[in-house]
């Protein structure tokens, strides 16, 4: 690696402060406050979240819906799928109207068909 175009990777300790958590690993962050772990200088950088306090996570989430949209988007959904069970399909559309065109067809049949005149 180049010397002059890398920032400087130092060790650190993420401090989650919601929940107390401690995660040391290496990165180019630095703070004011440092702690000795086996000898070795760590700069201690406070997080106010990390993965075990992220409510995703820890399958706490809760939803805050100010604006009802999740209700109004279900409220859609059960609409359209209410629509969907009583539409009828294109399929379904054609073989109705190609048994009424064959109910006419025969009906026009039998009257086309001309009395025999007795002479």
């Amino acid at each position: 690696m180049k010397d002059s175009i890398h920032p400087k990777f130092h060790p650190v300790i993420f401090l989650d402060t919601s929940c107390g958590a401690e995660f040391v690993t290496y990165s180019t962050l630095t703070s004011e406050e440092t702690r000795d772990i086996k000898g070795v200088p760590h700069y201690v950088c406070r997080v106010e979240i990390s993965s075990l306090s992220h409510p995703f996570y820890t399958g706490k989430q809760i939803l805050v819906d100010t604006a009802r949209r999740v209700e109004k988007f279900q409220e859609k959904i059960a609409q359209q799928t209410k629509a969907a069970a009583t539409r009828k399909g294109k399929k379904v559309k054609r073989a109705k109207a190609q048994e009424k065109k064959t109910k006419q067809d025969k009906a026009e049949k039998v009257t086309e068909v001309a009395p025999v005149e007795a002479q």
